[in-house]
Order: C-alpha cells, then structure tokens, then sequence
C-alpha cells in the first residue's frame, strides 16, 4: 500500500462565522483582465514573438476586454518593444488599459514607466511575495522586511509617476503566493501599501489577492475572498481582484465562489493557458455566465476565431473536450443521449420556447458559432435514435419512429465489425442499400395507374416487374394505387403480405422536390420489415416501398 500521502498535510480552512457567499448569486460580469501575454506567455514552451503578440493583443480587443497585461516590459527587451510598438503604432484602443507587471524595485519600476512613455491610461502592477514559504526558503527575509519592499515599490510608483503627466496611472498590487501567506499577515501588507498610495472611490486601487499555487478546496478561497472583503481598509476605494491558478483543476469554480465572496475583478486566460496546470480559463469563466442569462462583457460568438488566433499564436492546442470550446463537447455518441437531444431539439423548434433547454446541451452551440458542428455521431455506443436524427438532419429522411430499431442494426453491424465513428455520409449510404429502392429480386419497370369515379375499385395499374431477371405485367384494382399493386402482385405468387404503416413526406421543398414513402409490412410468418421508396412521383414513391418491404423479407 502506498504511503507516501502522509508526506502531506492538509491545507487550514478559515474559521469564517456568519459567512454569507454560499447563498450569493452571480449576477453580472466582473471586471475582466486577460494576462495571456503575460502569464499565458511566460508558460509557453516557445514565447510568442512581437508578430504573435500584436495577433493576440488584437484578439483580445476585439472580444472586448478592456484590461490587457502586456508582459514584463522591464525585464524583457522584448516584451519592451513590444510595449512601444502597441503605443507608437496605435494600437491600444482610448477605452483598453495596457497592464504591465514590475517587481517591487526601483530600477525595474523606472524601466516600466519607460515602456509607458505617450501611453493615455495604464495600470501598473507591482508585487513581492509575502508567503511564509518564500520568506523563510527564498528570500531569508523577516515579515516586517519583506512589508518594508512593498511599502518602498508602492513610494517609488508615486515618485516616477510624476516624471509621465500626459498618462493617467492606475496600480495595482499583489501579495505573491497569497494562499500560502497568513491571512493577517497579507492584510498588513495590502493595508501598509494602501496608507501609502491614498486610493479614492474616483481613483481606485486594485489589491489583486492570488492563488499562486492552487492549495485548497474552493470554498477556502472563496472564505478568504469574503473575509479579505470586510476586513481590509478602504474597501470603497479598493477593487478586489482574483488570479486563479488551477494546481488543483478547480480554479473556475474557486473563481466562481470568489465573485460570490464579494470580488469585483478576475484576471485569467484563455483556455486557462499559464504555468503548471494554467491560470483560470476566462472564457471558461464567460460562458458559465452566459449560459445563466448574464451578458459576460465580452464577445463569444465566434469561439472558432478564437480558437484559431490561439492555437496559431501559441502553439498550444484546444483538447476536444474542453468545456464549451473543444470539437467534441456539443457532439453526442450514446444512444440514450442522443435520442434525448434528437426530441428537445425537435420540441424547442416546435414551441418557438423563450429560453434554451436542450438535455444534454447546456447552451445552444449556434449562439458561439459552432452551428456547422455534427451535434450527434455515431459508433457502437451510439443508439436508433441518434441515426434517425442524422438521416433527417442531414439528408432530409424523416423515418418513422417504429422503423427506428430496423434503421440502426446495419449501423451498429458496420461501427461494431470497424470499431470506428461512422461519418454521416457512411450513414446515408448504408441507409440507402439496406432499406431504399431495393431492386433484387423484384424490380419496377413500368408503372401506370388511371381513377374511375364513383367505384369502390377506382384505381387501376398498370405495371411491368422483372423478377430474377424474368418481366412479369401485373394488372390490379384498389381503392389506391398501393392496394391495387397488392391485389396485382398475387397474381405472380406475392401474396400473404399485411400492410402495417405507411408515411410519406417531400425530401425538399423546391419544384423539383422527391418523394419518400415509407412501408412496413407483415408476411404470413409474422416478420415485419420497412422498405422505402424514392420518385419525383409519389404514387411511383409508394410501389418503390412497396417492392422495397417485400424483397427485404424475401
């Protein structure tokens, strides 16, 4: 038995009374700010160059935000060029504010200022790591040293402030490694550095509380957020601010709570790119909203753009069962689910309903640009319903429920012998082989059919078979064509046959529509068996059936 767990100790929940976020909703967008050319492109294995940055950087304007990390322009001759670029060129839009990151020492905050020079608005964001961890193992610094560096980053900002008037100057701070710091420790700190930069309700201050490294369950978070909230100074002036890590595969949901615990502001990535197992996925995050009937401030309409700028411009993939995003989320191979979207489709179109409710799909994929997505795929797992819904999806079969059993054996002989998803188009023409206009033995060579009025019998045909190769006439009186055809084919041996169902439907609608019959009749065994027939005429579409159903019970 393995254990190694007892290395471990469990993390300290807060002892949080009369805490109020569990009964909280969310009820609007927070504040958004995308660190993917920050966070996101630190983690890379190959880091964006200046080209794919301004293709990112344009990505994210055009979904809307209006806070961008922009990298580390004091510690990188590249992300500084690139800062210049986005400023000379015209780049940064007069409603987005660039962010830039800065450690809390005097020459990197001198080099960042720098990188902003002719910039309108711009949030600087400075930080140093308070946690007990990197105080005792990496700095060998005392609690009250390591205050005194981010009371001295904060100074220095109001000081080279003053050298750039023409830009208008917000900060924020970040005690580093916040969930591996003393709850009261970081309050200190973020007080300290909040007596010093003087926030106001006009100007405020964003104190940005993140979990580094992902260390707990949510709800801890979540207690911490709601404590920081009611406890820290100047809470009127103070933008709360969350940066998620997902060390633990639970940062969207410690996000979620957090906003309930009272933050206003979330900074993430798309797809949750970042270091480790990544930062909280925004989009992720976005679309949560969305799906509740919250407008997320940012534009999601064409999740396959989005896609495409980032695979490009990182590197990285999108895996096909990311939520909302990957190729196979909206697609459904079993055949209980199957026949379960196939009917709330089919109910919300026939009710016209206000609001989506589709099992299975928790929002319409056609809302996000993922309409030409094949909602339903088929393979062993897959079920009758899930082909009935391909064939009238894509090809415009309506097959009639009792044939739904019949339709799917072939399907799921073929996926059960390959082992493999079988394409629409692979559907479609086993469809046709097993069950439309089936012409062995018997084939329709000729047909014609003439109405008397005012007889019982009133239809008469006319028809010519072949047989094995033999052509048979074959003359018949009934009330329709169908049951004339019938009483003529006995004539030739085929007797003994009851007809069980009988539908027929245009497969267009345009001039030159065709016509689908569907039959399924009994033989004197008891076996029931469909066939279906195609013509631009319908009463040749029904004989087509007719002949169908019979040469597959044959």
């Amino acid at each position: 038995m393995n254990t190694n767990y007892k290395n471990y100790k469990a993390y300290p929940t807060m002892q949080l009374e009369n805490r109020e976020w569990p009964t909280k909703s969310i009820t609007k967008a927070p504040i958004w700010c995308s660190v993917d050319l920050r966070d996101g492109n630190q983690a890379l294995p190959e880091p964006m160059s200046v080209e794919q940055k301004i293709e990112m950087f344009t990505l994210l304007k055009e979904m809307g935000y209006k806070e961008i990390e922009i990298g580390f322009p004091s510690a990188s001759d590249t992300e500084f060029r690139f800062l210049r670029r986005l400023i000379e060129e015209g780049h940064v839009p007069s409603d987005v504010k660039v962010q830039v990151l800065v450690q809390a020492r005097e020459h990197l905050i001198a080099r960042t200022f720098e990188s902003l020079k002719g910039s309108k608005e711009a949030i600087v964001h400075f930080y140093n790591s308070t946690s007990t961890q990197q105080r005792e193992v990496v700095f060998g610094k005392t609690k009250d040293e390591i205050k005194e560096i981010a009371i001295e980053g904060a100074k220095l900002l109001l000081k080279y402030e003053a050298q750039y008037p023409e830009t208008t100057f917000y900060y924020e701070y970040s005690p580093e490694s916040f969930t591996g710091t003393e709850m009261d420790y970081a309050m200190a700190v973020c007080n300290a550095v909040i007596d010093v930069l003087k926030p106001t309700p006009d100007k405020k201050l964003i104190i940005n509380i993140p979990a580094t490294v992902e260390m707990a369950t949510p709800n801890v978070y979540a207690d911490q957020v709601e404590w920081f909230s009611k406890t820290i100074n100047k809470r009127d002036s103070i933008i709360l601010s969350l940066h998620a890590h997902n060390d633990r595969g639970t940062a969207v949901a410690a996000t979620e709570l957090s906003m309930m615990a009272g933050a206003d502001r979330v900074e993430g990535t798309l797809f949750g790119n970042g270091e480790r197992t990544g930062n909280v996925d925004i989009l992720n995050v976005a679309m949560n909203l969305f799906s509740q009937g919250i407008d997320p401030e940012v534009n999601i309409e064409n999740v396959n753009h989005i896609i495409d700028v980032y695979t490009h411009t990182t590197g990285m993939s999108v895996h096909d069962r990311h939520p909302y995003a990957g190729k196979l989320v909206y697609t459904a191979f079993s055949g209980s689910h199957q026949d379960a979207i196939r009917k709330g489709l089919k109910h919300h179109e026939d009710t016209k309903a206000e609001y989506w409710n589709v099992p299975y799909l928790p929002i319409n994929p056609d809302d996000i640009g993922r309409q030409y997505e094949p909602i339903i795929r088929i393979n062993s797992q897959s079920g009758k319903g899930g082909v009935a819904y391909i064939l009238e999806d894509s090809y415009g079969y309506t097959c009639p429920k009792p044939m739904h059993p019949e339709l799917s054996a072939p399907i799921q002989k073929k996926t059960d012998e390959t082992g493999k998803e079988l394409t629409p188009d692979g559907i479609f023409e086993l469809f046709i082989q097993n069950f439309v206009n089936i012409e062995t033995p018997m084939k329709l060579v000729h047909f014609n059919s003439s109405y008397k009025d005012g007889d019982e019998n009133s239809v008469t045909i006319e028809s010519v078979v072949r047989v094995n190769g033999t052509e048979r006439k074959i003359v018949g009186l009934g009330n329709g064509p169908i049951s004339a055809f019938f009483h003529g084919i006995q004539s030739i041996g085929y007797d003994g046959y009851k007809l069980k169902d009988y539908t027929e439907h245009a497969i267009s609608g345009s001039e030159d529509a065709v016509a689908a019959a569907y039959i399924q009749l009994e033989n004197e065994a008891g076996k029931k068996c469909y066939g279906v027939g195609t013509d631009a005429n319908i009463n040749k579409a029904s004989i087509k059936a007719l002949i169908s159903a019979i040469n597959r019970l044959n």
